[in-house]
């Protein structure tokens, strides 16, 4: 989905990072465009140790992305990366929300969730069919 003036870069896999400055911006692009954004009201938080950094933090939502794949959510919002201290030693937490972006405004099951993807992704020249699974790339 392209909607006008929302820039976006690949990011890891088949993800995109949109570039926009919160959920609640790109939320009513979305709903200008008329697509709806569901927000899943499960959070996802990972944890690692060491001071706050960009390879840290890239790791960090690659986990986060493994934890939610299998619920074929075609977004995520990281709503929290927070840097905290335990006995002097530094770790952070960063925190998501798996989001989706369709035109129903009921939100459609985990099956038709998957064949969407699964068709738009083959539309894009991206999937293939390797050992029974699906595989995306980029």
């Amino acid at each position: 989905m392209q909607l006008p003036g929302l820039e976006s870069e690949p990011y890891s896999g088949n993800w995109s990072l949109v570039k926009v400055l919160d959920g609640f911006a790109l939320d009513r692009k979305i709903h200008a465009a008329g697509w709806n954004f569901f927000f899943m009201a499960a959070e996802v938080k990972v944890m690692f140790f060491g001071a706050l950094g960009a390879k840290k933090i890239e790791n960090a939502l690659k986990r986060i992305l493994a934890k939610v794949r299998h619920q074929d959510f075609n977004s995520l919002e990281v709503t929290g990366i927070v840097a905290k201290r335990f006995l002097g030693v530094p770790y952070a937490i960063v925190s998501a929300h798996s989001r989706h972006i369709q035109q129903s405004c009921y939100l459609h099951s985990a099956q038709a969730r998957r064949t969407s993807q699964r068709d738009a992704d083959w539309a894009r020249g991206g999937a293939r069919l390797r050992s029974g699974e699906w595989t995306y790339e980029t």
